[in-house]
This record gives structure tokens, sequence and C-alpha cells, in this order.
């Protein structure tokens, strides 16, 4: 019997649009580990309509723009308000790894109020991404707490 969620599948995957998949793609093998699990091209052209590739326990699904559909990247837009979160065992090893791999640096990695070390960063296709190793569990109480001593502190 089809399962309505693939094997291997959570129930929301994200699905990005790039301006050269390729590259993307290797760019997230570099960056993230990545790999690779299947490539649809356009028939016909070497354009890629699909891939899908595995980071960590998620899936993460990858497009060439069409305008023609239409689907275009964030890069086409000027940005995203997009950001997708993604948790590793060490964010100073992943955060430093993805700058070397071509990203660029938002925000760096730091102890945040919520229990996180916590990044942003921008990868060369115009995603954010935030990296974060949880380092810290906290009571509802106890990250309001924090947030309020945060938000003492001067913006900037």
């Amino acid at each position: 019997m089809t399962q309505a969620i693939p094997e291997g599948c959570h129930t929301l995957t994200p699905h990005l649009v790039v301006q050269d998949p390729v590259a993307a793609i290797e760019f997230y093998k570099k960056a993230f580990g990545a790999t690779e699990h299947c490539r649809l091209e356009m028939p016909g052209t070497s354009s890629i309509m699909h891939a899908q590739l595995q980071i960590g326990d998620s899936k993460l699904m990858l497009a060439g723009e069409f305008p023609q559909c239409p689907s275009k990247s964030p890069l086409s837009f000027g940005g995203s308000p997009v950001t997708i979160h993604f948790y590793v065992q060490n964010v100073d090893e992943v955060f430093q790894t993805a700058l070397d791999a071509g990203a660029q640096e938002i925000m760096p990695v730091q102890e945040m109020f919520w229990g996180d070390r916590y990044g942003k960063l921008k990868d060369p296709f115009g995603h954010e991404w935030s990296l974060a190793t949880h380092v810290k569990d906290l009571t509802p109480e106890e990250m309001k707490k924090a947030a309020e001593e945060c938000f003492k502190q001067p913006v900037g």
C-alpha cells in the first residue's frame, strides 16, 4: 500500500528554488554534509527540475528557477523572508564549514537567552539558515527572565 507520507520524509520538508541547482547541490554537500538521493532533469535539457537531498535526518527538496511556472529563487526577489533552522551537534564547526564553503555570515554564533548556541548565515543562493546547538534546558519562567535581561541591553 502506498503511504501518504513517503518513507523517510517528515510532514514538513523545505523545497528551495535556486538559480544554479548543480552548484547548490555541491554547496549543501560541502557546507552541511548533504547526500544526494535523486536528480530529475527537465526532459530534453540538463536543467534540474527536482532534486532531493538528505541533511541529517531531514530531506531537502531543490529545484532550479522556472519563471514560466513561476518558480523563482530569492536572488530574483532580492532576498527571502524565510529562514531554515538547522540543529546540529557542533554549531561552531558546522557554521565555519558553511562559511568556508561560501556562505555569508549574517549573525555570528553566540549563546542565546533561550538556551541555544546560535548563528545565522546566507547561502550563495540567497537562502538564510539559522544554525544552533541546544546547550541549556530552560523552564518557560527562566526563558522569560533571560529574555527580559537580554532586551535590557541596547540593541546594536
